[in-house]
């Protein structure tokens, strides 16, 4: 065992001596010693539940013979920093997490890690730690939150309040209506109800192995989950006893099946950030054009909010995440033979997992579109390409020439639309918004529940540097590379430039000649840094493109 380095031998005396003033007995350090990584906090409604969550692990440890060691990682609620500086600390805290936990489990010598995350940039922080560490881990999430009815028969989600204060803009809502809505639209612990960041990486990690089946869609409040969470820590010591590590499951062919599960589910476009960083630390080269031929050749299945009426409840009901692989395996679309956490390989955990509800997911051979629900586009504003969550476009947006409004922040962009300054026919452009001009990548939901919100979403669409919310729909096109910060082309935009979409073959142009764009360049200044100090500041000098994954390098 890995912990032998701090238990065995005269010389590890005063090793022990701290152990057990831990409490630890000598029969509990003769057992492997396992790291369960809880990240509740009393701030995030898809964590504040999370100790019930790492008491069930740590009892199927306890059960399957391990020693469970709980520490702590944070966790940040998008949603709460969304709209303010706050989420310049989101996607930054990938790395924080994925760090804390390389020096937690590297110092004190552990023998395996259990997980336990829930919402937007922890799963990928853990999964980034799992692969750097290559420690036998499993995840164990928090699960969903519920969805219910509101009184009009709609089911609501926490999209819905964002969707809310623009209605209330456009004086459609009164403050009432959206009081009603902030009351109900989140009426359980667990990550938000839609197929937004969250829960489509909880998801992805049932694709890519290193999940049991039930990780993503078993909803926070219900009992199944806590024996889910027992399952999962007595399934680890399994994986410690056989040596089964991150690297052996987390493969190329993995990887492949976690792209192609992304595309049939709709997942988030921030899966294009976590997938490729997750891969970095595994060792696995993972770029943006893989995306777009695993997508050319998979069907959309679901149209989970916020691109359809569904939500992760109804995912579960109609069968979860192994009956979209199973479906996905009539189209030979799966590779069956990957070794997952449950110590069986991806076809035989599919294996008889039926769809119980072809509303919620289409058949293979009648999907919602006969392509992915994420493209990745590219052009002369996005060389190094750009992400659109293709699934949650309204047709009428799928190809539209449109009129630049350029704003170089998002709290600019917030007071022009606001202030009724967007019109329909034209194009949002934010900049200055990237991994390293945020700092941080901010989500940017607000904007575009705003427009939503509206009634301009089949009118008006969005670009930026930046990054927008599993939660957004509409023509919200992020991660453009290179970003305004490093002198992209989107630095060279100006207000009334004709810009130029066309998702279906990939590709996002503004309406100006090579020519044009470089005597634009001969003026351009590098923007003075948005934060100078403390953590970010170090972030923004050390961070990747988001066509990298935004990896700290």
């Amino acid at each position: 065992m890995i912990s032998d380095a701090i238990k065995n031998g005269v010389e590890k005396t005063p090793h022990r001596a701290l152990l057990k003033a831990a409490g630890l007995t000598d029969a509990e350090l003769r057992r492997p010693l396992i790291g369960v990584v809880n990240s509740k906090n009393d701030i995030v409604p898809g964590h504040i539940h999370l100790d019930t969550i790492a008491r069930a692990v740590s009892a199927g440890i306890r059960m399957a013979g391990g020693t469970p060691l709980e520490f702590p990682a944070i966790a940040i609620c998008d949603g709460i920093a969304m709209g303010h500086a706050g989420m310049r600390y989101s996607l930054a805290s990938r790395e924080l997490i994925c760090d804390s936990i390389e020096a937690m489990a590297a110092a004190h010598m552990l023998d395996g890690l259990a997980l336990i995350p829930n919402c937007d940039k922890v799963v990928p922080g853990m999964l980034m730690a799992a692969a750097r560490l290559n420690l036998p881990s499993i995840v164990v999430s928090g699960g969903p939150m519920l969805s219910v009815a509101d009184r009009d028969g709609g089911f609501l989600d926490l999209n819905a309040t964002f969707e809310a204060v623009g209605g209330f803009k456009a004086g459609t809502m009164t403050e009432e209506e959206v009081r009603s809505i902030e009351a109900a639209a989140c009426p359980t612990c667990g990550s938000c109800s839609g197929m937004f960041t969250a829960n489509s990486m909880n998801c992805l990690c049932e694709a890519i192995g290193m999940a049991a089946g039930g990780n993503g869609t078993i909803p926070a409040v219900y009992s199944e989950r806590t024996r889910f969470a027992k399952d999962a820590g007595a399934q680890l010591m399994t994986l410690v006893e056989k040596n089964v590590k991150p690297r052996d499951i987390m493969t190329r062919d993995a990887f492949t099946n976690a792209l192609t599960v992304d595309m049939a589910l709709g997942c988030s476009t921030n899966s294009m950030l976590h997938l490729p960083a997750i891969a970095y630390e595994a060792g696995v080269d993972l770029d943006l054009d893989a995306a777009n031929a695993i997508s050319s050749k998979t069907p959309n299945l679901c149209k989970l909010a916020p691109a359809g009426k569904h939500h992760m409840q109804d995912l579960y009901r109609a069968g979860g995440v192994y009956a979209v692989m199973n479906e996905l395996t009539k189209k030979h679309l799966i590779v069956t033979d990957c070794v997952t956490v449950t110590a069986q390989t991806v076809g035989e955990n599919i294996k008889g997992a039926a769809v119980r509800d072809y509303d919620v997911i289409r058949p293979a051979e009648t999907p919602y579109s006969n392509t992915g629900g994420i493209a990745v586009l590219r052009g002369n504003i996005c060389p190094d390409g750009a992400v659109v969550k293709r699934s949650a476009v309204h047709p009428d947006m799928l190809t539209r020439t449109c009129t630049a409004k350029v704003f170089d922040s998002e709290d600019e962009a917030i007071t022009a639309i606001y202030g009724g300054e967007i019109k329909k026919g034209d194009c949002v452009v934010i900049r200055y918004e990237g991994p390293r001009g945020g700092p941080g990548m901010r989500e940017m939901l607000s904007p575009t529940s705003a427009i939503c919100g509206m009634g301009l979403d089949r009118d008006v669409a969005l670009l930026t540097d930046g990054r927008f919310s599993g939660a957004t729909r509409g023509a919200a096109i992020g991660h453009i590379s290179p970003e305004a910060a490093d002198g992209g082309n989107i630095a060279l935009l100006q207000t009334g430039d004709v810009i130029e979409i066309d998702i279906p073959h990939g590709t996002l142009n503004a309406a100006l000649t090579e020519d044009a764009l470089a005597k634009r360049r001969e003026t351009w200044k590098k923007k003075e840094p948005a934060v100078r100090g403390g953590y970010l500041a170090r972030y923004a000098k050390l961070v990747s493109s988001a066509a990298q994954g935004a990896v700290l390098k």
